[in-house]
């Protein structure tokens, strides 16, 4: 719990299983060489060996905490700002080596780093376009499927009118049914043209 420690919280188990290994000297080993290797490569120096990264407080259920020391004096630690930034830097590289994931090899006071976003194999514009040409393809169907109902529709419409018509033939006059007059030619009514016999000119 020094100044520029960070605690550091493994699964093993978690992460693998029946096929988990058991946390000893050699892994421990490992660790400071990857922390060394993680220093030396964020701060471009070779100052940084395996003996300044010390481990204290080790658990059975392997948890500990660690801390850098600066290598020109070997006693005081490097900052923790720096120590987060190069694990942050290596951290796939770190999680790697132990065969873990930022959930299963945690370092408590460090954030994890997002991963890069994953690219589409698709051009973002392509889809973009696709999806515009597929509703531009669909308003033109429906367009002219509704056009052509309209016009089904006006012709049945005009069909039935004419079909009306013709049936129309007879027309009620009083409740007692009536022929459709002639006009054109006319009608006779029998009874005025007997009249028209009685009167006729000598």
């Amino acid at each position: 719990d020094a100044q520029n420690a960070f605690k550091v919280r493994i699964s093993i188990k978690t992460a693998l299983g029946d096929n988990a290994y058991a946390w000893d000297a050699n892994e421990e080993y490992l660790f400071k060489a990857m922390v060394a290797f993680a220093m030396r490569r964020y701060s471009s120096k070779s100052t940084t060996q395996i003996s300044n990264v010390l481990l204290c407080n080790v658990t059975d259920r392997v948890s500990f905490w660690f801390v850098v020391t600066d290598s020109s004096k070997n006693v005081t630690t490097v900052p923790g700002s720096e120590v987060e930034a190069a694990i942050r830097m290596n951290r796939n590289r770190i999680n790697s080596a132990f065969l873990l994931s930022d959930k299963t090899l945690q370092f408590l006071k460090i954030t994890s780093t997002l991963s890069p976003p994953v690219e589409p194999s698709t051009p973002v514009w392509l889809i973009v376009f696709g999806v515009v040409l597929c509703l531009i393809v669909a308003g033109i169907i429906f367009l002219i499927v509704s056009g052509i109902q309209k016009h089904k529709k006006k012709n049945k419409e005009s069909t039935e009118r004419e079909n009306l018509e013709e049936k129309v033939e007879v027309t009620l006059e009083n409740g007692i049914p009536c022929e459709a007059l002639d006009l054109k030619a006319g009608h006779i009514n029998g009874i005025f043209a007997a009249d028209d016999e009685r009167f006729t000119s000598l």
